[in-house]
């Protein structure tokens, strides 16, 4: 990766917004720059980014570039500055929630999941979690991060969430749930005729 440059016009900026800003985001989603095409980035389902099929092993590049990244409703992931939008691969979604703790907010308990690239996120209404069932009849879990971003929970936190989830009757039928921030999440159905 050392000898590999990756020129995306405007990245200055919103390196200065990362500077100004220790927090936040920058406003990518009121850009509208032109399309300049796709380059050689690739998100792959374990959360590893690549370019021109070498790993970035930079965690500072990896976070910068966290930062802009975009879903649109094409369907297709973008690297947006304000002068420049550039399509790149994701083989599922672009982050992976790698730990979560119980917090304490104005005293209601709440779960908060970190991301590989240190977004943190409060399970709540904003952020739900989602369960996605795969072709091999496998779940999926998924939180979302922001806008229509969304982190892949990773096994063993979802393990942990199984663990710590409590039955609960919605609409006459019987769920595994988990609770956060007063709002009860279902993880999934539990079949009574097993």
């Amino acid at each position: 990766m050392s000898d590999q440059i990756i020129n995306l016009k405007g990245i200055e900026t919103i390196y200065d917004f990362n500077k100004r800003k220790k927090k936040g985001i920058p406003p990518v989603d009121k850009w509208n720059p032109p399309f300049c095409g796709e380059i050689d980035m690739h998100i792959l389902r374990n959360g590893k980014w690549t370019y021109m099929g070498s790993e970035i092993k930079r965690p500072a590049m990896i976070k910068l570039f966290s930062n802009i990244i975009r879903l649109d409703d094409d369907g297709h992931y973008y690297l947006v500055t304000p002068v420049e939008k550039v399509r790149i691969k994701v083989d599922d979604v672009p982050f992976i929630a790698v730990s979560m703790k119980k917090i304490k907010d104005k005293g209601v308990c709440c779960l908060s999941f970190m991301t590989n690239v240190q977004d943190e996120v409060t399970l709540s209404k904003e952020n739900p979690i989602e369960i996605v069932i795969n072709d091999n009849n496998e779940p999926s879990p998924y939180i979302l991060i922001r806008k229509n971003l969304k982190a892949l929970i990773s096994r063993s936190v979802y393990y942990d969430l199984i663990n710590m989830a409590e039955e609960e009757i919605i609409n006459d039928k019987k769920f595994l749930v988990i609770k956060s921030n007063n709002i009860s999440f279902k993880l999934y159905e539990i079949n009574n005729s097993a």
